[in-house]
């Protein structure tokens, strides 16, 4: 697999089956992909409405928590299930566009080539929330930058595209998937803005109440910005090379100066 698209769920029957619509168009050129829509706990229809869905949609897995954990814990079950180098992710709401998955895909290739750039983040330049939500997902996506400095203008938007290793070597905890951006920054890496659409919820509604939202962020924030002042990143000099078998095996079992494998990049639209 080289490209998986994570969604983390809960209570989102209503949105799944039009949001897995569009991710099947839209990565239908795709040479090889795999959705992986993590049921976190859900009360609703959601796991038969997933079921019913996989039975006509092979690159669909589904991983179901028993009850729920919360958004950053199933992103996390999502991204170690996926088979793929690279990461896409999406709310399960159905607000983020599931056509700027290729364009991001691309552009993280692209930049790898000549820069450590291991995140695409979206950017909601239009956002279809309420006021009083762009109101405070403003004044705390400020409050943000300017303490962690990571240079991101909406660590909140939901659809990021990555590179699985660099969510690995990450630290865990709750709530960390607001500060996806800043965390890459922290391990030595380089994040990208990229504009993206973003659409009114259809079905159901919000699973954040504003001000716990605001509350607990404060204090991710205060522990998020004691990681980056704690972090040191090595000047590696010299790293020798490892030996390894598979390499040897490779040689001797073909007789030619290609790779095994196709470049990452033949299998994005």
């Amino acid at each position: 697999m080289v490209l998986s698209v994570v969604i983390p769920a809960h209570d989102e029957a209503g949105n799944l089956p039009y949001l897995l619509h569009e991710i099947r168009n839209v990565l239908s050129c795709v040479g090889a992909y795999e959705v992986v829509v993590v049921d976190d706990g859900s009360s609703d229809s959601t796991q038969s409405v997933l079921d019913d869905i996989q039975a006509d949609f092979p690159q669909l897995r589904i991983v179901r928590h028993a009850s729920s954990c919360g958004q950053s814990t199933a992103l996390m079950t999502g991204v170690d299930a996926a088979t793929g180098d690279l990461i896409a992710t999406l709310d399960g709401d159905g607000q983020n566009d599931p056509a700027d998955i290729p364009g991001m895909v691309d552009l993280l290739l692209q930049s790898r080539r000549t820069d450590d750039v291991r995140m695409i983040a979206g950017v909601r330049n239009k956002r279809c929330d309420s006021r009083w939500r762009l109101i405070t997902s403003r004044i705390a996506n400020a409050v943000r930058s300017r303490i962690l400095h990571d240079e991101t203008p909406d660590s909140g938007c939901g659809i990021k595209v990555f590179l699985k290793q660099a969510f690995e070597i990450m630290p865990r905890f709750n709530h960390m998937h607001r500060f996806l951006p800043a965390l890459i920054v922290r391990g030595g890496g380089k994040v990208i803005s990229y504009p993206v659409n973003h659409r009114p919820r259809v079905h159901g509604q919000s699973h954040y109440d504003t001000l716990k939202r605001l509350m607990v962020g404060i204090v991710d924030l205060m522990g998020v910005a004691w990681l980056l002042r704690r972090n040191r990143l090595p000047n590696v000099e010299r790293m020798d090379p490892v030996h390894d078998e598979r390499t040897n095996l490779d040689s001797i079992r073909f007789d030619r100066t290609a790779p095994v494998h196709s470049p990452v990049r033949r299998a994005v639209a």
